[in-house]
């Protein structure tokens, strides 16, 4: 049954438990942001879940997804020319926090269906994703992880359009096979900008520090030295862009200054 509201929102929280016994109907839910999240209680049956940010139709994006590290309690799938593709089996739940894309015709979106595992307990089980789209600009960084070096041009447009830019030198690198990812940890000397607070002070020390995930593909290796580490936000986490050394940097952008050449004004010092 649809709920009032349900037509325009962001993300859902409701539960399996409030269902009829013999009632045989699929709960449908259509989320329309950007971003946001659904958050499924006790699963029961199914939830048919409808990506569809409003954007001009006939636009093409890319909609990803992210389960909670405590996902339990259901599988995910996707819907692809009629068929469903699995994509988060309930097995896996709590290690797949592998992000997920999918590339959505608007209209319709991208439909996903969750469907509850069987349990004979009814211990508390939630399964939960967050969702976000990605412009295919982003996109194309995102999922191929440009490991290749950024060029001069990609360099001063990342302190331009970087959701992050810190200047700081690499404290430790740490894969995640299973994951298929790496995180670098930073320790920062100066923050330029950052969306939301994942470069923080730490109490006791006063260092500032903060993680940057990247795809293990790109065989990060803890160098020496400065960098300025720049990227974007995805899923409340900062990725890697691109980071080149700082002194290098410097020269580049000094000599792009000197040409009147550079995209944006930057404060270095």
């Amino acid at each position: 049954g649809s709920r009032p509201g349900s037509a325009d929102r962001c993300s859902w929280r409701g539960s399996g438990l409030g269902w009829e016994p013999g009632s045989r109907a699929v709960e449908q839910i259509h989320l329309r942001c950007t971003e946001g999240s659904l958050e499924w209680m006790y699963p029961a049956r199914a939830l048919r879940v409808v990506l569809e940010p409003n954007l001009a139709s006939g636009q093409l994006t890319t909609v990803c997804i992210k389960p909670a590290s405590d996902f339990q309690g259901a599988s995910i799938y996707v819907e692809r020319a009629g068929q469903l593709q699995l994509v988060v089996s309930e097995a896996e739940g709590a290690r797949a926090q592998h992000v997920s894309c999918f590339s959505a015709h608007t209209p319709p979106g991208v439909t996903l269906f969750l469907q509850a595992s069987p349990h004979r307990d009814i211990s508390r089980r939630t399964a939960s994703f967050q969702y976000e789209l990605l412009s295919n600009q982003i996109t194309a960084l995102f999922l191929l992880a440009m490991c290749r070096p950024c060029d001069n041009m990609e360099l001063l447009m990342a302190i331009c359009s970087s959701d992050f830019v810190v200047k700081g030198s690499i404290q430790n690198v740490s894969h995640d096979s299973e994951n298929r990812m790496s995180q670098v940890d930073v320790r920062v000397q100066k923050v330029y900008r950052q969306k939301n607070r994942i470069f923080q002070q730490e109490e006791g020390s006063g260092e500032w520090r903060g993680p940057i995930q990247t795809l293990l593909q790109c065989k990060v290796k803890k160098g020496g030295g400065d960098f300025l580490f720049t990227g974007n936000e995805h899923f409340g986490e900062a990725w890697l862009g691109c980071a080149p050394r700082f002194k290098d940097f410097m020269v580049v952008y000094q000599a792009a200054r000197e040409r009147g050449a550079n995209p944006c004004e930057f404060e270095l010092n």
